[in-house]
């Protein structure tokens, strides 16, 4: 949330707003506890220290603020402002899911269970609510169906920086200072190691297609570190030597190396919205994603759509898949899919973005006649 919460700021300073961020203080968390204590020490500072610090701080400042609220996790500072004006961003509810049994194998344990209901006690206290996508709109009213509450629904914007370069010299700059040969195009996935990006089925897709193929692009994902799960399936790829990790890369660099993919492939078994597709459309790159919303509300008809990997029949699931991504680098007409997804990215206009979060903080301040917390 970091990035989100530093183009919030820098976007409503740009309109002449005065911006302070609150943040709780790593001050236990920096003891000299041993490290299985960090956790609960970060825990005392975010919310046994930090409500004190906020209060404190609400003495000294106007009715006329907005506080605002980057993610729905923050839920439980919620109730310190909750008779002032006020509203929250949410981006997805997965861990909700999770915690209330609603996510087939993604158990969650006790302690989890009861840290996301303190999460969701928290947020429930909310009045006014900003959503990424339809899908995390309807999550919200589902999570809190007798809550009275104002919801907005605005899609986050996409960096300038997102947008179609010229292919080859993409490849040509990038296959020496990323040490792998571009120079026929790569297939790409964006995203980390959490279950719902479903890192696995991606590589199962890139096996299947290469074992129904003569083409010899690499695969590229870019993310974090593989976790020993990922790193297994690569090692048991029998074309290993051609999947590759791009670890810490810089957002303009990434924003290259969508813009030189063959195809950009997101098989996700959820998202809150799903920016990597959004980022890939605008940069000029054919997206394969999975046929489940919010996956489908990001490409629109702009996409190519796949069924959520098969549980049961991982391996006939990937060579459908397969065939979709085989389809999909042959079709005689890339130009117009490329067309179809720079029009389809223009929904995701930052500036847009920022006029309309301006507008609802406004509406808020102005429709609310609160009383002095």
């Amino acid at each position: 949330m970091p990035r989100f919460t530093n183009m919030l700021v820098e976007g409503m300073r740009d309109k002449s707003h005065e911006v302070s961020v609150w943040t709780p203080n790593s001050t236990c968390f920096d003891l000299p506890f041993p490290a299985k204590m960090r956790k609960w020490m970060g825990y005392i500072d975010q919310y046994v220290l930090f409500p004190i610090q906020v209060k404190r701080r609400l003495k000294k400042v106007s009715q006329e603020t907005i506080f605002v609220f980057t993610d729905q996790a923050q839920g439980p500072w919620m109730p310190l402002v909750q008779n002032r004006n006020h509203v929250m961003h949410c981006h997805d509810f997965l861990a909700q899911w999770s915690a209330m049994g609603e996510i087939k194998g993604q158990e969650v344990g006790m302690t989890g269970k009861m840290y996301q209901k303190f999460i969701r006690d928290g947020f429930k206290k909310g009045k006014n609510f900003i959503t990424s996508s339809y899908k995390t709109d309807t999550d919200l009213k589902k999570l809190l169906p007798e809550a009275k509450m104002n919801t907005y629904m605005i899609y986050n914007g996409l960096e300038a920086f997102y947008k179609p370069l010229n292919k080859i010299k993409v490849r040509e700059f990038l296959s020496p200072m990323l040490g792998i040969n571009l120079s026929n195009g790569y297939i790409l996935h964006v995203g980390g190691n959490h279950w719902y990006k479903n890192r696995k089925g991606v590589i199962e897709i890139y096996n299947a297609w290469r074992s129904m193929t003569k083409k010899r692009m690499p695969l590229l994902l870019v993310g974090p570190p593989p976790d020993d799960f990922i790193a297994k399936c690569q090692k048991d790829s029998s074309y290993r030597s051609d999947i590759h990790f791009l670890i810490g890369q810089t957002d303009e660099i990434v924003s290259q190396i969508y813009a030189g993919a063959s195809l950009f492939l997101f098989p996700s078994f959820a998202e809150g919205f799903g920016w990597p597709s959004a980022e890939a459309m605008a940069c000029g790159c054919p997206v394969i994603t999975s046929n489940e919303p919010p996956m489908t509300e990001v490409v629109s008809d702009a996409g190519f759509l796949i069924p959520l990997r098969d549980e049961e029949n991982p391996r006939q699931w990937a060579s459908d898949a397969a065939f979709v991504v085989e389809e999909v680098l042959n079709m005689p007409n890339q130009e117009e899919v490329v067309l179809k997804s720079l029009e389809n990215a223009k929904r995701f206009n930052k500036k847009k973005a920022m006029d309309d979060f301006e507008q609802v903080y406004d509406r808020i301040v102005k429709l609310n006649t609160l009383e002095p917390a």
